[in-house]
């Protein structure tokens, strides 16, 4: 996935233009990663702020768009092309102010850019 794609939804992913995924159910390959706080589109930099509750010891984490493989409304939940621990090994997030920072953003596009790819999954 090249670092422009990252902050795109994917072609196929079911995001539809205003919908609002806040609330939603996130999750990775290998389990729940938590619940969608918000949707940021900064510079361009599309993605989801997600709450992971007690998993990651009570923190939000960042995650691009570019990583959803599907988003079932019904349910209200989105699938990620990533491992709960490749989320966890992201650049840590730590304030509301970093979904602003390109700087950081970029950090964080690198990484998941250069994560092994994966087959989508249905959700």
């Amino acid at each position: 996935m090249t670092i422009d794609r990252i902050w795109s939804y994917a072609p196929g992913a079911g995001q539809v233009a205003e919908r609002d995924l806040t609330g939603f159910t996130v999750d990775a390959t290998d389990g729940t990663l938590g619940h969608v706080d918000r949707l940021a589109d900064p510079h361009g930099m599309r993605h989801l702020v997600v709450d992971t509750g007690v998993w990651v010891f009570g923190r939000s984490v960042l995650v691009p768009v570019g990583l959803i493989t599907g988003i079932d409304t019904e349910h209200r939940q989105i699938s990620l092309a990533c491992t709960r621990a490749e989320v966890k090994e992201a650049p840590r997030f730590r304030t509301d102010s970093e979904t602003l920072d390109p700087h950081y953003l970029t950090t964080v596009g690198d990484y998941y850019s250069n994560l092994p790819p994966r087959e989508p999954t249905t959700t």
